[in-house]
């Protein structure tokens, strides 16, 4: 499956932002879709992921109450939708692919698909 995620920024803290990412080539609604940043000098992290029906979702303590993710199956699509943005927030955003959900902060392996990321920035 293909990746396209688009909608990155700059934003001031305490504003809001929603990132989107397209899957292409595969039927969409048989992945799990996840979030992933990865700021400048540390390691990507997870954010949060969504099951194949929209029904189960995981976020990172970081970001939970603040971000929501959701999904479109028919547009193939999932959203990051992210409120309350924080300086900290500043990151490349990577939405992923993967078969297995976890109600748990999976790892970077379990997900095979990877879109190109797109970059946040928040300024205090």
């Amino acid at each position: 499956v293909q990746l396209q995620a688009s909608g990155g920024g700059l934003v001031q803290a305490g504003g809001f932002l929603r990132l989107s990412c397209a899957a292409s080539g595969r039927t969409f609604n048989n992945y799990v879709m996840g979030w992933f940043r990865q700021a400048p000098g540390k390691e990507r992290e997870f954010v949060t992921h969504i099951s194949w029906s929209g029904g189960s979702k995981y976020y990172a303590h970081s970001v939970k109450g603040r971000f929501t993710i959701s999904r479109d199956n028919a547009k193939n699509t999932v959203f990051l939708q992210m409120n309350s943005l924080k300086p900290e927030d500043t990151a490349v955003y990577y939405c992923a692919a993967g078969r297995v959900y976890y109600n748990r902060t999976p790892s970077l392996d379990d997900y095979a698909f990877w879109g190109q990321g797109t970059q946040l920035t928040v300024s205090s």
